[in-house]
C-alpha cells in the first residue's frame, strides 16, 4: 500500500446520491445536495474518484447485479454531465450474514481497487454516509470522513465523540480534504 496515488473512496447511497433502500431503478437515481460540487472540485484537484457499494438486495433476491449496474451507469452518466469521471466502480452483492471480504467495513472492495488502479490507501480518503464507511477507512490505513447526508445521522454522535471528520455533504467534505491536506504538507 505503500506505492500508487491517493484516491478518493466513496459511498454510493446516501453519499453521491439520495438514499432509496435497496435502489434498482435508475430512473429514480437523484445526485444528493452538493455531491456535483464537491466531485468536481475532488476531480479537479486531481484525486481519482472510486465508488465502493454494498449491494445487499442482489444477495436478498431484490434485484439483480444487471439492475444495480444500470443504476451505477445512470450515477456516472449524471455525474459525467457535470465533468466528473469515476475511475472504478466496485460493488458487494453478499448479505450481512455472508461472511466475505468485500462488504464494508471489510477491506476487500478497496484491496482490489488499490491493486487494479494503483492506489495508495494510506494516502486516501473514505467518504460515506455510515459508520461501516468509515471502519473500512480504518481497516486500509486510509483516513475516514462522515458525511451528514443518507443514514449518517444515526453515526454522528459516534462519528464526532471518536474525533472523525464530519461534513454536511460531499462539497463540505472535499473543502476539509483540501485544508486537512494543506496542513500535511505545511506542518
Amino acid at each position: 500500500m505503500s506505492g500508487g496515488r491517493p484516491a478518493i473512496l466513496l459511498d454510493r447511497d446516501g453519499t453521491i446520491i439520495v438514499e432509496r433502500d435497496y435502489l434498482s431503478d435508475p430512473a429514480k437515481v437523484e445526485l444528493e445536495a452538493g455531491a456535483i460540487e464537491g466531485l468536481q472540485l475532488l476531480s479537479q484537484a486531481g484525486w481519482p474518484l472510486v465508488v465502493l457499494t454494498n449491494q445487499s438486495g442482489i444477495a436478498r433476491g431484490y434485484f439483480d447485479r444487471d439492475a444495480a449496474d444500470a443504476v451505477n451507469a445512470r450515477v456516472a452518466a449524471l455525474l459525467a454531465e457535470r465533468g466528473v469521471a469515476i475511475e472504478g466502480w466496485y460493488l458487494c452483492p453478499h448479505g450481512p450474514g455472508e461472511g466475505c471480504d468485500c462488504r464494508k467495513p471489510m477491506p476487500g472492495m478497496a484491496l482490489q481497487a488499490a491493486a487494479e488502479l494503483d492506489l495508495n490507501l494510506g494516502r486516501s480518503w473514505m467518504i460515506g454516509d455510515k459508520k461501516s464507511d468509515v471502519l473500512l477507512a480504518d481497516a486500509v490505513s486510509a483516513t475516514g470522513l462522515l458525511v451528514l447526508t443518507g443514514h449518517a445521522e444515526a453515526d454522528a454522535i459516534w462519528a464526532r465523540s471518536s474525533g472523525r471528520i464530519v461534513a454536511m455533504d460531499l462539497r463540505e467534505a472535499a473543502e476539509r480534504i483540501f485544508l486537512a491536506c494543506a496542513g500535511r504538507q505545511t506542518a
